[in-house]
């Protein structure tokens, strides 16, 4: 049965809720836990994948025995491949010299390239 007047209802509801109790304990840190859903549940803001990797890279770079590593290993990386590289330029270098010189003692040789 619906009542005819709004105050009524209001007047009712709150008779009803004044009367309720709780009786029942909350678990341990409970409020603590609630605000972590709550922080879980908000949407981060979107940050792109360059920044976060750059952040990681900076925060690893902190630590003094993770940046002598890194420039270790970059320092050795770039001695292979520049010695890799010379050995490629040197190899060619060979090849090209010798022919060069196969041709000048005889000019009739067919060239290989």
């Amino acid at each position: 049965m619906k009542p005819e007047n709004p105050t009524q209802s209001d007047a009712a509801l709150r008779q009803v809720l004044h009367q309720w109790k709780v009786d029942i304990n909350l678990p341990p840190r409970f409020q603590e836990q609630i605000w972590r859903r709550i922080e879980r549940s908000e949407p981060q803001p979107q940050v792109p994948g360059w920044l976060l990797l750059i952040h990681r890279f900076a925060t690893a770079m902190a630590h003094p025995s993770l940046a002598v590593s890194y420039v270790t290993i970059l320092t050795v990386a770039g001695l292979l491949a520049g010695y890799w590289q010379a050995r490629v330029t040197r190899a060619h270098l060979d090849e090209t010299l010798s022919s060069r010189y196969v041709q000048m003692l005889d000019p009739y040789q067919d060239s290989p390239h």
